[in-house]
C-alpha cells in the first residue's frame, strides 16, 4: 500500500465527524519528502476552530496511522 493510499484510508476514519459539522477534508498532495498537502472544506473551510480541528484530529490520525508522514499542511 502506497503513501497515499494510508493517508487516504486515515482520513477516511475523521470524516464522519468531519461531515456531521458539514465539512470535509480534502487530501491535495503527498510529496517525496513525507509532506501531507490537505483543504479543510465545507464549514470546516471557514470554521475559526479549523486549526485546532486540523493538528488535533487530521493531523493526530494521519501521523498515527502513516509514521512516514513529516508535516501535515493545510493548503
Amino acid at each position: 500500500m502506497s503513501i497515499k493510499e494510508k493517508v487516504e484510508k486515515a482520513l477516511d476514519k475523521v470524516r464522519p465527524s468531519l461531515q456531521a459539522d458539514g465539512g470535509d477534508v480534502e487530501l491535495v498532495n503527498v510529496g517525496d519528502d513525507g509532506i501531507v498537502q490537505v483543504r479543510l472544506t465545507g464549514a470546516c473551510g471557514s470554521c475559526p476552530m479549523a486549526a485546532m480541528t486540523l493538528q488535533h484530529g487530521v493531523s493526530a490520525a494521519i501521523k498515527e496511522s502513516v509514521p512516514e508522514v513529516k508535516e501535515i499542511q493545510s493548503v
